[in-house]
């Protein structure tokens, strides 16, 4: 009876973890809040005051915007680089700073120039944070408890999505300039919160199994794909969803915005919930079901289905577009079990395909809107489209992995 006591109590410790590792999972949920449920999503709803309070025409408040896509990138693509410069923690809290900084700069309208730099610069914060904090806390976490730990983390980005919906509109109440300063007031807050609770030891290393397979870079290249084609699916919804229902079905900007309410709600939970899916039935199968579920729900505007299928589109879709993130970063463990390095520099891959895509799909689908005089439906289809295209590729990588030997995969 005392070994099966023992083999039982390992047991409970690998399904629970430590005080201080669930304070570094609030840690990285602090920096996904900063970096990109903030420093982000925030700009949309403040794009309109912008302009009204005639700080910039809206041509050039539009540009502001790309400002942030563009340093969004750069911060993926140059994340690591600064990390091996400066050490991880320092990055994770110059990056939360800078983020913040953004926001008390942007206060007062300097002038273009002042607004492009620091739009940039918060997107590059963003970026950076995306690809560094998950992978700072997640070796930590008991294997058994991961796909939860990366559904709080990313839970932050949902919650700015809600909170651009929410707590700005607030704001403006008292002035453009104090939301500004209201934002940067909550991005000290979170960094305060989050300074001291990274881990401060590197996780004990696995000894590889002799029967662990090599790296499965056919996998992952699949992987790539499909999470690129995942974030072009989602752009009808994250870009078209509001003006759909104000315009296209003729309900207002009121209603519009209640359904991005809807979304955000959908986008907070989700992280947590897409987690849970995981640590129970594997990051794999929970991706593919994620990919059918997306595909369903993506199409529902294009059917005309009327309100309650709208609401469960707006909520179901905002749930992936953050409950996948901690799925691909799963996915991306399960392959590399044995390889952390690897994982981290596969996650920054992965995490620069998507901005790339999802940048592309923007401009693409916005292009194809007025081409086509308005048609939100096209919009609606091809995003569907790229959500099956992305389920076959999963399933085709899957059988090809079987057939062939896992070096080539």
């Amino acid at each position: 009876m005392a070994p099966r006591t023992a083999s039982a109590s390992r047991r409970r410790r690998t399904l629970n973890a430590s005080p201080a590792i669930w304070r570094s999972v609030m840690c990285a949920f602090c920096a996904s809040l900063i970096g990109i449920g903030l420093a982000r999503f925030a700009y949309t709803p403040l794009l309109p005051a912008v302009i009204g309070a005639h700080w910039f025409e809206p041509s050039a408040a539009a540009y502001l915007g790309a400002a942030n896509l563009a340093g969004y990138l750069a911060g993926a693509l140059l994340g690591r680089a600064i990390s091996s410069r400066l050490s991880l923690h320092v990055t994770l809290r110059l990056m939360m700073l800078v983020a913040m900084a953004a926001f008390f700069a942007c206060a007062w309208p300097v002038g273009f120039l002042w607004f492009f730099v620091w739009r940039f610069a918060a997107g590059a914060a963003g970026g950076t944070l995306m690809v560094l904090a998950a992978p700072a806390v997640l070796p930590h976490v008991p294997p058994a408890r991961r796909g939860l730990a990366g559904g709080v983390i990313f839970m932050g980005v949902g919650v700015g999505v809600v909170a651009s919906g929410t707590v700005v509109p607030l704001l403006l109440r008292e002035g453009l300039q104090q939301t500004w300063i209201g934002l940067g007031a909550i991005c000290l807050l979170l960094t305060v919160i989050a300074w001291g609770g990274w881990p401060q030891d590197a996780p004990a290393s696995q000894p590889a199994s002799p029967h662990a397979h090599a790296p499965r870079q056919g996998r992952l290249r699949a992987l790539y794909v499909e999470y690129a084609l995942n974030a072009g699916g989602w752009v009808p919804h994250m870009i078209f969803l509001v003006d759909f229902v104000a315009r296209g079905l003729h309900q207002g900007i009121a209603a519009g915005s209640e359904y991005w309410v809807l979304f955000g709600l959908g986008a907070t939970f989700g992280p947590v919930l897409a987690g849970h899916l995981a640590d129970r039935a594997g990051f794999g199968a929970a991706l593919r079901l994620a990919f059918l579920i997306e595909a369903a729900a993506v199409s529902i505007p294009a059917l005309g289905l009327g309100p309650a299928w709208l609401i469960a589109s707006s909520v179901i879709v905002g749930a992936f577009v953050t409950g996948t993130v901690p799925l691909v970063l799963g996915r991306i463990g399960e392959l590399l079990p044995h390889h952390p390095a690897q994982q981290k520099a596969a996650w920054s891959v992965a995490t620069v395909c998507f901005a790339l895509c999802q940048a592309s799909a923007a401009y693409g689908f916005s292009f194809l809107f007025g081409w086509s005089g308005g048609n939100y439906a096209l919009l609606f289809v091809l995003g569907t489209a790229a959500m099956i295209a992305a389920l076959a590729i999963d399933l085709i990588a899957g059988v090809l992995s079987r057939r062939v030997p896992a070096e080539a995969v």
